[in-house]
């Protein structure tokens, strides 16, 4: 396995389409009618419960304990996501004054968050990647020190 060859090409790939979608969709929403984002949130929705299934089977099917690991911290960070999002962000605005307008902006906060969240779920995924290929360089080292 050569990681600085560039086995993580099609994952940054799939991060980099991620971030275009992200990118795009948001600046097409800035400027689109109410019933375009309502239709656009639904789709991205259905995107979410799929991409939760997919987390679900690899937690369940990871080949290394640390990838398992990893897959259902994801899962779990899901599941809460959508628990506030659904169930506990509402609840949390009802004070009487002015509750949609509370609600809009509670959201707009949390959209920040989870804005800084992928960033540093990025910031993790390099630390990851360097980690690998800094023990794959000590296992290449090791091999060239080993008498022949």
């Amino acid at each position: 396995m050569e990681l600085r060859d560039g086995i993580f090409a099609v994952k940054l790939c799939e991060l980099e389409h991620q971030y275009g979608l992200l990118r795009s969709r948001l600046e097409l929403c800035q400027g689109a009618d109410h019933e375009r984002v309502r239709r656009l949130l639904g789709e991205v929705l259905e995107e979410v419960r799929e991409n939760g299934l997919l987390l679900e089977r690899s937690a369940g099917s990871a080949r290394s304990p640390a990838a398992a690991e990893l897959a259902a911290a994801q899962r779990d960070y899901v599941r809460r996501v959508e628990s506030i999002l659904r169930e506990k962000l509402p609840r949390l605005l009802r004070d009487g004054e002015r509750p949609k307008e509370k609600q809009a902006e509670a959201a707009a906060l949390f959209a920040e968050y989870a804005i800084d969240f992928a960033g540093q779920a990025v910031r993790g995924a390099l630390a990851a990647a360097l980690t690998a290929m800094d023990q794959e360089m000590d296992c290449e080292e090791e091999r060239e020190e080993e008498p022949v």
